[in-house]
């Protein structure tokens, strides 16, 4: 039989169904291998986004989400309204002082990156993350951003250039963006 263009392009672009997205199950996912690569909250307060930070977060494959300060922890039914069970999937701790645990995960080893807009900042297309390199990407609270002590004594601050009369992204969105790349370098 042949078939046009159109009737390839019709096939080519049909939506996965249910069984073609099955993966992990939460269990599995949450001891199976993960990239070097976690993520801390900085007193993010909107506990949307901490969901979304979860299910970004399980979506790449992030090996740790660090909520810090006054962000919110599972579980709590607005975290779970927008992680749609991430939480279960994705490791998670709480700590009070997230400088001290960033100054911590430095002493490990890990690369602290602060995502942030701030003078010497790298775009974030122009960041190239090194090989065997374990990465820390801190995200700040929704109005005041990652403590400027945070910012202070990472590694580096990488920025999401925009355009627009807005001066920032959600967190959530700034997040996932900066996690996507992160991923696909890494991976």
């Amino acid at each position: 039989m042949i078939h046009t263009f159109k009737e390839n392009m019709d096939q080519d672009r049909k939506k996965k169904d249910i069984v073609e997205l099955t993966r992990y199950s939460a269990g599995e996912f949450l001891h199976s291998e993960k990239l070097p690569l976690r993520v801390l909250a900085d007193n993010v307060r909107s506990m949307h986004n901490i969901g979304s930070i979860f299910r970004t977060s399980d979506a790449f494959s992030v090996d740790e989400v660090i909520l810090a300060g006054i962000s919110g922890t599972p579980p709590h039914p607005e975290i779970a309204k927008t992680a749609l069970g991430a939480e279960e999937s994705v490791r998670w701790s709480h700590v009070d002082d997230a400088v001290a645990e960033v100054r911590r995960l430095r002493e490990e080893g890990w690369t602290v990156l602060a995502l942030e807009q701030a003078h010497g900042s790298v775009p974030l297309s122009d960041f190239r993350p090194a090989k065997g390199e374990k990465y820390l990407l801190v995200v700040g609270n929704e109005v005041h951003g990652v403590n400027q002590e945070i910012v202070d004594i990472c590694d580096r601050v990488i920025e999401i250039p925009q355009c627009g009369a807005k001066h920032s992204l959600n967190v959530s969105a700034s997040a996932a963006i900066a996690l996507w790349h992160l991923f696909a370098a890494i991976r």
